[in-house]
């Protein structure tokens, strides 16, 4: 006995049963080959007419992979953390870190100081 339900049994979003009709053609495509430095393959796929750029995450490893299979790009470098420490240390020296810290002390012990007084 049917209940007059006319998409029971279809996946939802799935459209039409003719949906390519619908939708109509898709455009040119062209699959380009590129090639990271572990060896892996990636073949993305782009539009006929699209630029096609000259690297390409590689999707296993994530490395760089470029078109030419046997001189494939390096791995980005990456920097080692930094601290803000380290940071501070690249722009000023040791005499200038005493002179900024006696400054802050000199500043703090006058404070406390007049805070004693009150």
């Amino acid at each position: 006995m049917t209940d007059g339900n006319a998409i029971r049994g279809m996946r939802l979003g799935s459209g039409t049963i003719s949906g390519d009709v619908e939708r109509g053609e898709s455009a040119p495509r062209q699959q380009v080959e590129y090639w990271c430095d572990n060896g892996h393959r990636v073949r993305p796929a782009f539009a006929v007419d699209a630029h096609v750029p000259d690297t390409w995450e590689c999707t296993r490893c994530g490395l760089p992979a470029g078109r030419d299979r046997d001189n494939p790009p390096a791995p980005k470098r990456t920097e080692p953390y930094k601290s803000h420490f380290a940071y501070v240390k690249e722009r000023r020296s040791d005499a200038d870190g005493m002179e900024l810290l006696d400054e802050a002390l000199r500043k703090l012990r006058e404070r406390r100081g007049r805070s004693g007084e009150q």
